[in-house]
């Protein structure tokens, strides 16, 4: 089939299967360029592996310092009339670029928030790892099922306190409009934090811990985005806020209930980057937009792969990590330089659907939003018939 993008919204229904490989071979040979990473894991767990920051984490780690690398995911498979999700695609051209590097890899396809998965993981883990010495956990979901209770949770995206209105981009008519929201009562934030908070974290690392799978030493991390003023009152101020800040608390409970094994525990905040999550967060998409290009005129924009190798190298496998005061790893430093931060505040008012693609980079924030689908990748033939069949073996 000849395949092109269906986007309805902030969602793209289907993906490229040769976009999607190119697209994680572009990751791969920007880790290659690197060089390798001293001094880090070799066992790494990637539970969120399949696109974005976590998938990022699986190809620095296992392009980065040649490790071992047991992935969990959850993705749609395709049929001869469908395309797969893009992270089904990015996972089997993940597993053919390290079976080419003669490096181990496998990749559990399920709800990596059941009981059921933390113990198939757990099975190959003692089968073909041993132990592991690195935990990533890179999941985005806007619901969860409680493995004790059954009961499923919906997050939020809302502000706390107060309503809140600013200015926002529907990104497929291009209008910019004041958008309104409302509060979110207790149980919209607790039902969030259920979702988003470190709960399963803790229960992971427990689950690993338990099984005596986790070596000594072990590091594990989770990843966040904080932001500054012009995005707090959807992120710090806000339902997304406080499942945040369990994840702070998670850190240091993980830490408490493993120090016999002397693990790790760190949450990594992260630079705001296209997903498909974030552009479904009110503000975001025209925040990005304003903030790739003041970072790219200044020479310091980032994606999740250059991110993903600045945490490796500067705070995972760094004597000198670079920590805040709630000892978190920050990587998103360079986001938030004070005079870059100034700059987007400056332009924020100033943007009209007139000087749209003028005063920010919204060319550039469509066009990676689609090559997050596999679209808009340099050397792939789109007029191609493909079938959307890949052969990858997923457990």
């Amino acid at each position: 089939m000849i395949i092109k993008p269906k986007v309805r919204g902030f969602i793209c229904t289907n993906a490229h299967p040769k976009g999607c490989a190119a697209h994680v071979n572009q990751q791969i040979e920007y880790m290659k360029v690197q060089g390798p990473i001293d001094g880090a894991a070799k066992k790494v767990l990637v539970i969120g592996c399949s696109t974005g920051y976590g998938l990022a984490s699986r190809i620095a780690a296992t392009f980065g310092s040649g490790a071992d690398t047991l992935g969990v995911c959850f993705e749609k498979p395709p049929t001869e009339r469908k395309t797969a999700s893009a992270g089904y695609y990015n996972t089997a051209a993940f597993h053919q670029a390290a079976k080419d590097a003669g490096v181990y890899c496998e990749t559990i396809n399920g709800d990596a928030f059941s009981n059921e998965c933390k113990t198939q993981t757990i099975d190959m883990i003692k089968a073909d790892l041993g132990k592991v010495d690195l935990v990533v956990y890179s999941l985005a979901s806007p619901r969860r099922t409680d493995p004790t209770t059954g009961v499923t949770h919906n997050s939020t995206l809302k502000p706390v306190g107060q309503s809140y209105t600013a200015k926002n981009l529907n990104t497929d008519t291009l209008k910019i409009s004041d958008i309104t929201l409302e509060p979110a009562n207790e149980e919209e934030i607790a039902n969030t934090v259920k979702v988003m908070g470190g709960e399963d974290w803790e229960l992971w690392m427990q689950a690993l811990a338990d099984a005596d799978v986790l070596a000594d030493g072990a590091k594990t991390v989770a990843y966040t985005y904080l932001g500054e003023k012009l995005t707090w009152p959807i992120y710090g101020h806000a339902t997304i806020g406080k499942a945040k800040e369990d994840l702070d608390r998670a850190a240091s409970a993980i830490i408490e209930q493993h120090n016999g094994l002397s693990v790790q525990a760190n949450v990594a905040v992260l630079k705001a980057v296209v997903t498909q999550a974030s552009s479904a967060i009110p503000i975001m998409p025209l925040y990005i937009s304003l903030m790739a290009k003041v970072m790219k005129e200044e020479g310091s924009h980032e994606d999740c792969i250059e991110q993903a190798y600045r945490l490796f190298t500067e705070c995972l496998y760094n004597e000198s990590p670079r920590l805040d005061d709630g000892n978190r790893f920050r990587v998103d430093d360079k986001e938030l330089r004070p005079e870059t931060q100034a700059k987007i505040e400056a332009l924020w008012p100033q943007v009209t659907e007139e000087n749209l693609f003028e005063l920010t980079d919204f060319k550039g924030y469509n066009e990676n939003f689609l090559r997050l689908f596999g679209f808009g990748l340099d050397g792939v033939d789109y007029e191609e018939d493909v079938s959307p069949l890949v052969d990858v073996e997923l457990k």
